[in-house]
């Protein structure tokens, strides 16, 4: 009996890892500057107004998804970056979509909330008591260790 279960958590498991490999990905910038991380709040929709996020978008088909990082960082922040590794694990939205975050750096100019209500340099400390998105929320020990 218990190989059976175990057999069949193993098949679901297995199912659920081809979804992901197979999910659509949004990207996110965890831009670092003078050890402060860039984060930006977001004005819609109603049920996030307020909440504080990472800079980024979709990947779009047949987009690498650091030239996705480059476009989303000019179009929200109205600046261009350099996309380092990936920071932390990819995290679930939704059954067939992803969040992936790369460390970034500023490779000219002084990002403005173009999209976006405000933005905020943050330090390690101060991470913890964002009101982030849930999957950015997610991420937060990875961002404390990229800023340490």
């Amino acid at each position: 009996m218990a190989l059976r279960v175990l057999q069949k958590r193993s098949a679901l498991l297995a199912a659920r890892c081809e979804e992901l490999r197979a999910a659509r990905v949004v990207v996110g910038a965890a831009i670092v500057r003078d050890g402060r991380l860039l984060a930006q709040q977001r004005s819609y929709p109603e049920s996030h107004a307020g909440q504080w996020e990472l800079p980024g978008g979709r990947v779009e088909p047949g987009e690498k998804p650091t030239d996705a990082l480059v476009r989303e960082c000019v179009e929200e922040l109205g600046v261009p970056v350099a996309v380092g590794e990936q920071v932390g694990p990819d995290v679930p939205l939704k059954k067939d979509m992803v969040l992936r975050i790369y460390a970034a750096s500023l490779v000219g100019g002084e990002p403005e909330a173009l999209e976006h209500n405000a933005v905020r340099w943050l330090t390690a400390d101060e991470l913890p008591g964002v009101d982030w998105l849930p999957a950015d929320r997610v991420l937060v020990p990875a961002l404390q260790t990229l800023l340490n």
